[in-house]
């Protein structure tokens, strides 16, 4: 049975060639690449904290270090790349349409909520008229 956020055979047959080889048992036995993987899938789809991870796919911290080691390792780019060729090759993709999220997207000052017509203050010039107020400060005149 195929929990949901979890990958089916299919899916799993055709990520399995694209993943690192699984390292020989010497020692602890590693935990293996499908558990872990749908751990990290399970944690992306929910947004919960990695330490609420369910203990089905293992120790948080081995789900986690796993997919920040693939992750620096540039796996997941790698991943992309092949099954986007893939569905390229099989002519699944549509090049023509091309989405942007917002919230890479900087907003207008004036789309930020800001009252109308209240003046804003460049920020140096804001913290030219304050106070200091940081206890390193030199408390007198500096001599030279």
């Amino acid at each position: 049975m195929v929990r949901r956020h979890e990958l089916s055979d299919t899916q799993w047959e055709r990520l399995a060639p694209l993943l690192p080889l699984q390292r020989p048992a010497t020692g602890r036995p590693a935990h293996d690449h499908r558990t872990i993987l749908n751990g990290i899938l399970w944690r992306l789809a929910t947004g919960v904290p990695w330490r609420d991870l369910p203990e089905r796919y293992g120790p948080w911290q081995t789900v986690y270090s796993r997919f920040r080691r693939w992750q620096q390792a540039g796996l997941w780019d790698r991943v992309l790349a092949a099954l986007q060729a893939d569905a390229d090759a099989r002519g699944d993709v549509d090049w023509r349409q091309h989405f942007l999220d917002s919230t890479t997207i900087r907003a207008h000052q004036h789309a930020a909520g800001a009252k109308k017509g209240a003046a804003i203050k460049p920020l140096a010039a804001a913290g030219a008229a304050s106070r200091r107020n940081s206890t390193s400060a030199p408390r007198g005149p500096v001599s030279r």
